[in-house]
C-alpha cells in the first residue's frame, strides 16, 4: 500500500519549510533512514530521512516551495498494510513524524477557496502563502516571477499558468513603464528561511529593546604575543587559535563580575532572569543569511576548549549543518565583525538577550606607551545592552574588564 510521508515538525515548533532539493524520484527504491529530501526552515537546512522502506510512487512538492507542517509531501508504496511504521496515525489521533508531531488528524487541512471568481480589481494578498500547484510554481520559480506579486485568474484566486508567463513578460519587458515596481534590471527574491526569521528578530529586537551601544579602543599586543607563544605549545598545535576565541574566553571572565549583564527580560512576567550559565552566541555569516549558534556552558570551557568549539560551530554554520535547537536558548552573544575588515558597529540584540559584543578588526596603529608613540596592535570594542536590564554603569563596568583582559591576559588569574 501507499504510505503519505507529510511533512514533520523538525523541532522548536516551526511552522513551514522550504522544499530544498529531492534526493529521490517516482520509481525509486529507499530504505529506512535513507535521505529522501533536503527542506530549509526558519532556523537551518536540514536533511529528512524516510519513515519507509519501498518505492517511491509520487513527489507531491516541487522544489522552491514553501508548505506547511502537516502536508503530505511524498508518497511510498510499501507493499504491507501494517499500521505500526512511522508516519501512521497513533491513538492520540496525531500523525507521528521522525521529529515532533503533525496535525492532530490524518486529513491535512486546506484553506477554504471561494467559488467566486477573484473581482478583477483586487490587489495581490501578501498576507497568505499564493495559490498555486507544484507546476505552476516550478514555472514561475524558472522565469523568475515572484507568485506573491501574481494576481490569480482562476476561481478563487488560483495562480495559471497563463498568469505566470503574463507577469514574466511584463518583468522582462519592464512592464507598462519603469517605476519602481517593475521593469528590468530588477532581481525579485522571496523572503524566506534563514533570511525571514533574520528580519523578524531584528526588527522585533530593536523596537522592543531600548538599545543602549558603548565602545572601547583597546591595545591588545599582549594578547596577540601570548596567542604567538600558546600556538607553539603542543596543546594549541593541532587549534585554530583565534582572537575570537580569546574575545570569547573575556566575556566568560567578565561575565563574573558583572552578571547582570547575562540576563533577560521577561515581558510576560514582568520579571529579570539572571543566569548562573553562560550559553554563548556566536554570529556566524553563512551562504544561508546570518545565523547565531550557541557554545553551551562556555563559561566552563578552557581557551583551548573553547577555540575547538569556535572551529567546530564556524565549519557547522558554513555548511548548513548547524541544528535548530543549536541556535536557540543564549545568554549573550559576540559578533565578529573583525574578518569583515570592519573596525566597530552598533550590534542589535538577539531578542531574549541583554549584551552583544561587537569585536572589531585588529590593525597596527599608533599608541602612546609609557609617553612615547608606538606601534602597536588595537581593536575596537562596541557593546550594546538592553537598558532596561543593564545600566550604563553594569554595561561600562563589563566592557571595562573585557578590554582590561585582552589588553593584560594575565588578569584572568585574579578572576
Amino acid at each position: 500500500m501507499a504510505r503519505i510521508f507529510a511533512l514533520p515538525d523538525v523541532g522548536e515548533g516551526l511552522t513551514e519549510a522550504e522544499i530544498l532539493s529531492w534526493h529521490v524520484a517516482p520509481g525509486d527504491t529507499v530504505t529506512v533512514n535513507q535521505i529522501i529530501v533536503d527542506i530549509e526552515t526558519a532556523k537551518a537546512a536540514v536533511e529528512l530521512p524516510s519513515p519507509y522502506a519501498g518505492v517511491v510512487s509520487e513527489l507531491f512538492v516541487e522544489p522552491g516551495a514553501t508548505v506547511a507542517v502537516g502536508t503530505p509531501i511524498i508518497a511510498i508504496e510499501t507493499g504491507t498494510s501494517s499500521a505500526d511504521a512511522v508516519g501512521e496515525e497513533g491513538p492520540s489521533g496525531r500523525i507521528p513524524t521522525l521529529v515532533g508531531y503533525g496535525p492532530r488528524t490524518a486529513t491535512v487541512a486546506r484553506r477554504p477557496r471561494n467559488t467566486a471568481p477573484a473581482p478583477a480589481a483586487a490587489a495581490p494578498s501578501h498576507s497568505a502563502a499564493p495559490l498555486a500547484k507544484p507546476p505552476v510554481r516550478k514555472l514561475a520559480k524558472e522565469l523568475g516571477v515572484d507568485l506573491r506579486t501574481v494576481l490569480g485568474s482562476a476561481a478563487g484566486g488560483v495562480i495559471t499558468r497563463e498568469d505566470v508567463e503574463r507577469a514574466a513578460t511584463v518583468v522582462n519587458n519592464g512592464g507598462a513603464g519603469s517605476g519602481p515596481g517593475s521593469g528590468a534590471g530588477q532581481r525579485r527574491e522571496p523572503v524566506r528561511g534563514v533570511r525571514k526569521a533574520t528580519a523578524a528578530a531584528v526588527v522585533s529586537s530593536a523596537f522592543t529593546a531600548p538599545h543602549v551601544t558603548m565602545f572601547l579602543t583597546v591595545d591588545v599586543t599582549p594578547m596577540m604575543e601570548l596567542r604567538a607563544r600558546l600556538k607553539g605549545q603542543p596543546q594549541f598545535r593541532d587549534v585554530k587559535l583565534t582572537p575570537l576565541a580569546f574575545a570569547a574566553r573575556a566575556v566568560c571572565l567578565a561575565v563574573r563580575r558583572t552578571p547582570d549583564v547575562n540576563a533577560s527580560w521577561d515581558e510576560a512576567t514582568g520579571e529579570i532572569v539572571y543566569f548562573d550559565y553562560v550559553h554563548l552566541g556566536i554570529a556566524a555569516a553563512t551562504p544561508r543569511g546570518l545565523v547565531v549558534p550557541k557554545i553551551r556552558n562556555a563559561d566552563r570551557m578552557p581557551l583551548r576548549g573553547l577555540a575547538v568549539a569556535l572551529d567546530e560551530l564556524a565549519v557547522s554554520a558554513r555548511e548548513g549543518r548547524t541544528a535548530p535547537g543549536d541556535m536557540l536558548g543564549g545568554t549573550i552573544t559576540i559578533t565578529n565583525i573583525g574578518v569583515f575588515g570592519i573596525d566597530t558597529g552598533t550590534p542589535i540584540l538577539n531578542p531574549g538577550e541583554s549584551a552583544i559584543l561587537a569585536l572589531g578588526t585588529i590593525r597596527n596603529m599608533p599608541w602612546v606607551l609609557d609617553g612615547t608613540v608606538v606601534a602597536r596592535k588595537v581593536c575596537q570594542l562596541a557593546l550594546s545592552v538592553d537598558h532596561r536590564v543593564v545600566d550604563g554603569q553594569q554595561g561600562s563596568q563589563f566592557l571595562a574588564h573585557i578590554g582590561a583582559l585582552l589588553s593584560d591576559p594575565a588578569q584572568a588569574l585574579t578572576y
